[in-house]
């Protein structure tokens, strides 16, 4: 298959998280015919039941191509309007995982080697797969991960802070407010005085962000609210050590802020001649920790659809990343120095 027939039909295989079974058993047959008339080997490398990494290699891996199997909700076909793939996974990450096979092709057919291709589950819950891979290096140097840059190496990516804010208070009857303590007004102090903290910056990176993303509390209109929750998420550019401190500081009294999820922020690499961006996104990249090789981070397609409804990406820019990925692995693969 072409890029664009393998992207839509990688599209049309729904592998909502955790359900990458079905996609998983289709990579590693077309990794198995892959390496069957190349001359590589296939691995499955198990994560939990029914959810596996797929791993390809053509000799000892100097670079891996890497990327996730799985998609957020709701599963959405494919469909071709002429100039753009649409669907679930078009950019994040089917497009993708086409893309980096048909490099593997171009490349082996040229009669290059000394890579692999990895493909993983969960990204996009708690990169479950990256953990488990990188518990089992097959020892590269460098990893290629895939997600959506618009074909540009991306010099960085934020990382993620959450957490939980918990406000207790006490219920009384509406018309007599003094004898309760309302828990949704000491979460609104408390979310008032951590939105007004100056959030880190970094030169590359750009600013942290936060979002209140949830908001529950109260039993009904006319009782006085004895418990409320908020759940804050804060794209992190830097060291999260004074956040933590200032958050919990911020929170209290009214509210206590307990830490739900980090990743840490990452530099990453680049190469002369290719362009370049930052992401605000979180990937794989900070679960595999360096154990298949320093990072780099490009593919199609723009976050900007990602998750949505409108979801798709552009063949032109399919077509790119295949050459794009072949160039990239040529010129690690020669053990040069960035």
């Amino acid at each position: 298959m072409d890029v664009v027939q393998l992207t839509r039909t990688l599209i049309d295989i729904e592998s909502i998280t955790p359900n990458e079974r079905e996609i998983g058993h289709f990579l590693f047959k077309y990794c198995e015919d892959l390496a069957h008339r190349f001359v590589g080997e296939v691995e499955r490398l198990p994560v939990e039941k029914d959810r596996d990494n797929v791993f390809v290699r053509f000799d000892d891996p100097i670079v891996t191509l890497s990327t996730h199997m799985d998609t957020v909700p709701p599963f959405i076909p494919s469909r071709d309007d002429g100039t753009q793939i649409w669907g679930r996974g078009a950019c994040d990450t089917k497009g993708i995982i086409a893309s980096m096979l048909v490099a593997a092709e171009n490349l082996l057919t040229a009669g290059k080697r000394n890579f692999g291709l990895l493909f993983v589950v969960g990204e996009e819950r708690n990169s479950l797969g990256a953990l488990a891979a990188a518990k089992t290096p097959r020892g590269s140097k460098y990893i290629i991960n895939g997600e959506p840059t618009e074909n540009q190496l991306a010099l960085g990516s934020k990382g993620a802070l959450r957490f939980e804010l918990v406000a207790n208070g006490r219920m009384a009857h509406s018309a007599y407010p003094e004898l309760g303590e309302s828990a949704i007004e000491k979460l609104l102090n408390a979310l008032d005085r951590i939105r007004k903290m100056t959030l880190p910056v970094d030169a590359i990176l750009g600013p942290s962000t936060l979002n209140i993303g949830v908001i529950r509390g109260g039993r009904a209109p006319n009782v006085i609210p004895d418990e409320a929750v908020a759940e804050i998420f804060i794209r992190v550019v830097a060291d999260v050590d004074d956040l933590r401190t200032q958050i919990k500081a911020a929170a209290a009294p009214d509210a206590e802020a307990n830490e739900v999820l980090y990743i840490p922020a990452v530099h990453l690499g680049s190469l002369p001649g290719f362009a370049t961006t930052v992401v605000a996104y979180t990937t794989d990249i900070p679960a595999f920790g360096g154990a298949w090789g320093q990072p780099f981070l490009l593919g199609p397609g723009t976050i900007h659809v990602a998750h949505t409804t409108d979801e798709r990406i552009a063949k032109s820019e399919l077509a790119a990343a295949v050459e794009i990925y072949s160039e990239l692995v040529e010129r690690l693969s020669q053990h040069e120095k960035y």
